[in-house]
C-alpha cells in the first residue's frame, strides 16, 4: 500500500481551521508560533478569529492554509509517529499548496515557507488591478475541450487553462471579457455549468508574470534543501528532487496551469493507493477520488482526524 500526502490550495480556508490542533497539541502551537514571527503579526489571530474577509485575502490566505497544514503534519510526527522519508511515497500540493508540500518535506522551512507565502499572495494581488481579469469554471468539459474553449475566447487577450483539476472540473484564467467569452462558449458547447468564480485576480495564467518574476527574486534568496519525498509538481506533473528544479517548478507554476488531474493519475499510476489531504478542508480528496479509481482518502485537519490516523497505523 503506497501513500501519498497532499496540500490544499486557496479556497479551502476557513475561520477557526487548526483552532482546536493548537488547543491541544504543543507541536501544533510552535508552528503557529513560528508563523506569526516570520510575518512579525499574528496570522494565527486572524486564521482562528477571523474575520474571513480578510482571512481570505490571498496575502493572508496562503500563508495561513500552509501553517495548518504544517501543523497538522507536525502533529502527526510527534503523536501517531509518521516519517515522510519512510511512509510516503510522494508529496503533492495543489498551487500554494505544493509550498506546504515543500516545507513538510524539508526543503523549505516554516519561517521561510510563510515568508515566501505572503511575498506570493501580494504579487499575485498586486499584477493585475482589480476587475480586469477573472478566472471561471467550466464543469463536465474535459481539459482538451476546455482548453479549446479558453483559446477560442481569448480573441487576442489572454484566457488560459489555469487549473486542470479532473473529474470534468477545469478553471481558466486571464482577462474579464475574454473570461466571459470563454463562459458563454463552453455552455454553447456542451458544459454542465460554466460560471465566474470570485476570486481576487486572475491566477495562473500570462497575466501573471509580473509575479513569476517576484518569486523567481525571492527564491533565489532562501536556502533549499532537496526534499526527503519527491515532490509532484503542479506544472510537470511528475516528482521534482533538486533545488534547481524547485525554483523552475515553482516560478512557472505562477503563470501555468496545475495540472492536478495528471498529477494524481501519475501517483496512483505508480502504485498510490491511499492519499491523506492534511490541513483545511477536504476539496483534494473529493477531487482524487474523481480521479484515481479506488482510492482511499482521508483528511486530516483536526484532534479527531489525529486520533483516527494513529488508530489505522
Amino acid at each position: 500500500m503506497a501513500v501519498a500526502f497532499v496540500f490544499p490550495g486557496q479556497g479551502s480556508q476557513t475561520v477557526g481551521m487548526g483552532k482546536a490542533l493548537a488547543a491541544n497539541f504543543m507541536t501544533a502551537r510552535q508552528v503557529f508560533d513560528e508563523v506569526d514571527a516570520a510575518l512579525g503579526a499574528k496570522l494565527s489571530g486572524l486564521i482562528f478569529e477571523g474575520p474571513i474577509e480578510t482571512l481570505t485575502l490571498t496575502e493572508n490566505a496562503q500563508p495561513a492554509l500552509m501553517a495548518v497544514s504544517l501543523a497538522a503534519i507536525r502533529v502527526l510526527e510527534a503523536e501517531a509517529g509518521l516519517d515522510l522519508k519512510r511512509d510516503a511515497q510522494f508529496v503533492a500540493g495543489h498551487s500554494l499548496g505544493e509550498y506546504s508540500a515543500l516545507a513538510a518535506s524539508g526543503a523549505f522551512t516554516v519561517a521561510d515557507t510563510a515568508r515566501l507565502l505572503r511575498t506570493r499572495g501580494k504579487a499575485m494581488q498586486k499584477a493585475v488591478p482589480v476587475g480586469v481579469g477573472a478566472m471561471a469554471a467550466l464543469i463536465g468539459l474535459e481539459f482538451d475541450a476546455a482548453a479549446a474553449v479558453a483559446a477560442e475566447a481569448a480573441q487576442g487577450q489572454v484566457c488560459q487553462a489555469a487549473n486542470d483539476n479532473g473529474g470534468g472540473q477545469v478553471v481558466v484564467s486571464g482577462d474579464k471579457a475574454a473570461v466571459e467569452r470563454a463562459v458563454d462558449i463552453a455552455k454553447a458547447k456542451g458544459a454542465k455549468r460554466a460560471m465566474l468564480l470570485t476570486v481576487s485576480a486572475p491566477f495562473h495564467c500570462a497575466l501573471m508574470q509580473p509575479a513569476a518574476e517576484v518569486m523567481a527574486d525571492a527564491l533565489a534568496k532562501v536556502a533549499i534543501k532537496a526534499p526527503v519525498v519527491p515532490v509532484v509538481a503542479n506544472v510537470l506533473a511528475k516528482p521534482i528532487q533538486t533545488p534547481d528544479e524547485i525554483v523552475r517548478a515553482l516560478v512557472a507554476q505562477v503563470t501555468g496551469t496545475v495540472r492536478w488531474r495528471e498529477s494524481v493519475a501519475f501517483m496512483a499510476q505508480a502504485g498510490v493507493t491511499t492519499f491523506y489531504e492534511i490541513g483545511a478542508g477536504k476539496v483534494l480528496s473529493g477531487l482524487i477520488k474523481r480521479i484515481a479509481d479506488g482510492a482511499t482518502t482521508s483528511a486530516v485537519g483536526t484532534p479527531d482526524d489525529i486520533a483516527a490516523f494513529k488508530a489505522a497505523k
